[in-house]
């Protein structure tokens, strides 16, 4: 695979200056302890004190983003039922970090990795009326404070596509043959150009890695919100094909509302692209478990 790639970090903030920014900037923390968490593609996380959760940007595109999040993520405590994380403290930047920062609530959970069917089933309507109240929420008041407009142009299926077959193409030597096999097979048969647009306010980035549950594998929060657009509902709704089985997607779609076939096909395959880039993620670093449950993701959309 390529020695750049799109995760790659343009700086990272150590843990030492992590907690230099926070004591100095939130005396009131200073007793908390703070951990590195980890890190996604735009953020680095560390916990403080088991309480709070603070995203550091680590690349420069994160820092438009975590602004708009802590404009836009308070007004959806009237619009969802599922916790998310609220933002609390908001950090400037200084001579040590280039960023400002955010401080959360944190959210107790873990992701839903390696869940049974039974487990999975058990959110079906709780986040089939998610998506439905936060697809609902006033398109205005998100684009006046800085929501984008479709910034991934999820609508264009074959420029799509053909991202998905050089992924594939690099996932080639990581994956069953069966399982290259079953992909290949899928995006050949997808001959759609685009899909007609349509506008609703998106989490953006709705996967397992952004997803929480509880002990009993019933969702218990949705974070990392960096993603939130204006565009196709799809994007949200992939979720109804990579994190549940084919037997409760009626019962999902039910709770969310009526969904035409165009927006099913396109959120099968956006569940079917998110998972190809976690893994590609995972492979390069050598996250064996988080790789095995992309994989999983994968076939689970790909399932009848």
């Amino acid at each position: 695979m390529a020695t750049s790639n799109v995760w790659d970090a343009e700086w990272e903030v150590s843990e030492e200056t992590a907690s230099q920014l926070i004591y100095s900037q939130f005396p009131q923390l200073s007793s908390k302890r703070i951990q590195r968490l980890g890190h996604g593609w735009d953020n680095t996380v560390y916990i403080v004190g088991n309480e709070y959760v603070f995203r550091f940007p680590r690349r420069k595109v994160a820092v438009d983003l975590l602004k708009m999040e802590g404009s836009i993520l308070p007004m959806l405590a009237d619009h969802i039922t599922i916790p998310y994380s609220k933002p609390l403290f908001f950090g400037e930047s200084s001579n040590d970090y280039p960023s400002s920062f955010l401080g959360y609530t944190y959210l107790p959970g873990i992701f839903p990795i390696g869940l049974t069917d039974a487990q999975r089933s058990l959110s079906v309507t709780e986040l089939g009326q998610f998506l439905k109240n936060l697809h609902a929420f006033p398109l205005q008041v998100a684009l006046e404070n800085g929501v984008p407009k479709d910034h991934r142009n999820l609508i264009d299926i074959a420029s799509r596509k053909e991202k998905m077959l050089n992924f594939l193409s690099d996932l080639k030597a990581h994956i069953p043959y069966d399982d290259y096999i079953q992909i290949a097979e899928y995006l050949q048969q997808l001959n759609v150009e685009r899909v007609h647009p349509k506008d609703v306010f998106l989490h953006g980035d709705l996967h397992f890695k952004n997803m929480l549950v509880n002990e009993a594998g019933q969702i218990s929060g949705i974070i990392d919100w960096g993603d939130m657009n204006v565009g196709h509902p799809a994007s949200d709704l992939n979720i109804a094909y990579s994190f549940f089985p084919p037997g409760v997607r009626d019962a999902f779609f039910k709770a969310y509302g009526e969904v035409d076939e165009e927006t099913k096909m396109l959120a099968r395959l956006i569940a079917v692209y998110i998972p190809m880039l976690i893994l590609l993620q995972a492979i390069s670093d050598k996250d064996y478990k988080i790789a095995e449950e992309a994989k999983a993701n994968i076939k689970r959309a790909l399932a009848d």
